[in-house]
């Protein structure tokens, strides 16, 4: 039943404030609903990722949400640098890091963090 349905990523944010300026100022998400000041909700592509305010924020330690974005990771990559994202590195098997850039077995990810810690990737594909 649900394998028909669209999902939706949520991520908590601490200061709402601040992640809608990440979010659109930053990533370019334009926002398509919100809930006063504890969720605001994007579309990207045919997702919706809802940003809302929490006092868990930032605990969790893995990729929160990945946008597939083909062969143009490395035109991603660059754009969001220009707007001062910085870019995490982690050593990972079978993957080489090249820039930003990990790349291997057909794959390139970048992986980057919104101001509360929530961790964001760019992939191939």
């Amino acid at each position: 039943m649900l394998s028909k349905r669209n999902a939706v990523a949520n991520l908590a944010v601490k200061d709402l404030k601040a992640a809608r300026k990440f979010y659109e100022s930053t990533l370019g998400l334009e926002p398509v609903g919100a809930e006063g000041e504890e969720l605001v909700a994007y579309r990207s592509g045919q997702s919706t990722l809802n940003v809302y305010r929490s006092k868990e924020a930032g605990s969790n330690k893995a990729t929160a949400v990945t946008w597939a974005v083909g062969n143009e990771v490395k035109k991603v990559v660059e754009w969001l640098k220009a707007k001062g994202v910085k870019f995490e590195h982690y050593d990972m098997p079978g993957l080489k890091l090249d820039g930003d850039v990990h790349v291997g077995g057909g794959m390139e990810v970048a992986w980057f963090k919104d101001p509360d810690g929530n961790i964001l990737n760019v992939v191939s594909g």
